[in-house]
């Protein structure tokens, strides 16, 4: 039987809090650091604050741990073993959610013996309610997406979905809608996209305006996402909004690149803005696509834009 990754990745990212799930293990979870914050009340995610989704009911996975067409800098994940295609075979969504809360019901164990905890929420998170389909790698890769967003679904879990773009003959035949579709766009012309993104195929710029233009299609609530790398991409708002007018959004969320993981060994902490940095960006974008700043959370360092 081929695994998605080697014994060693594997326990190099087990040490790192992913727990793998399946026989196959290419999907895993990792308990969000909100999800720990809000069970000991000590704050929530911006999701919360903006979109009420509850942070200590917040399943963090990824059916596609290792498999992405970019390897972005700033990304917060060991590169190295990260394939640009499926390979191999893949486990049954059912299979992959049940493995993926047992898992984040283990992981949350040790917050019963802290006296910290809240017992209405530690209790809560036993059943999470809300699957952030983000954790790490490209989750259109996964073989059978659709088909995890139904079974959520059917779970009456909401789905959030974060895709690069960089798949939008796969995009186009997503059935069954997660509850908020996001995009990443993190350049706002080909070249920074290329240097900051390290795009794995051709024709990357071209696929990425392509889900661009099938965004407005899209019936369920739809959010661009841009990652605020200092020195890097905060330039150009003009090409930004260029880019949203095109995507037509419910929601912009401009947040600042976090200087955390395997990413420390690709820029420098001085690569991350601070919330004044991002703030002003955001709303130089917002400007120019007609959009106005709705929300902020500082200590995550996102701005939230949506149509005036």
């Amino acid at each position: 039987m081929k695994m998605a990754l080697s014994k060693e990745d594997l326990s190099k990212l087990e040490k790192m809090g992913y727990r793998f799930v399946g026989k196959y293990k290419h999907a895993a979870t990792k308990i969000c650091h909100w999800t720990k914050k809000s069970i000991l009340d000590e704050g929530v995610c911006y999701k919360q604050k903006f979109y009420g989704i509850e942070s200590h009911r917040c399943l963090q996975m990824s059916p596609s741990i290792t498999f992405c067409q970019q390897k972005c800098l700033f990304c917060w994940r060991d590169l190295s073993a990260t394939k640009n295609k499926w390979e191999g075979e893949y486990d049954a969504p059912a299979k992959i959610i049940d493995d993926s809360i047992q898992a984040q019901r283990n992981l949350l164990c040790g917050f019963f013996g802290n006296e910290k905890s809240n017992p209405q929420k530690l209790n809560e998170s036993q059943h999470p309610n809300n699957a952030a389909i983000s954790l790490a790698g490209e989750p259109l890769l996964y073989p059978v997406i659709d088909d995890l967003i139904a079974e959520f679904h059917r779970r009456n879990f909401t789905t959030f979905l974060v895709s690069n773009g960089m798949n939008p003959k796969k995009l186009d035949e997503i059935n069954n809608q997660p509850t908020q579709l996001y995009l990443s766009v993190d350049a706002p012309e080909k070249k920074i996209l290329h240097e900051l993104c390290q795009p794995q195929i051709l024709q990357a710029w071209q696929k990425l305006n392509q889900s661009l233009e099938m965004l407005p299609s899209f019936d369920c609530r739809t959010v661009i996402r841009t990652t605020c790398v200092k020195d890097r991409n905060m330039y150009n708002p003009e090409g930004y909004a260029s880019l949203i007018k095109k995507a037509e959004p419910d929601f912009v969320e401009i947040k600042a690149y976090m200087f955390v993981g395997y990413s420390r060994h690709r820029l420098e902490r001085k690569n991350m803005p601070d919330f004044k940095e991002v703030y002003n960006f955001a709303e130089k974008v917002g400007d120019l696509c007609g959009m106005e700043v709705l929300d902020h959370s500082s200590p995550s360092l996102v701005v939230l834009l949506g149509n005036k």
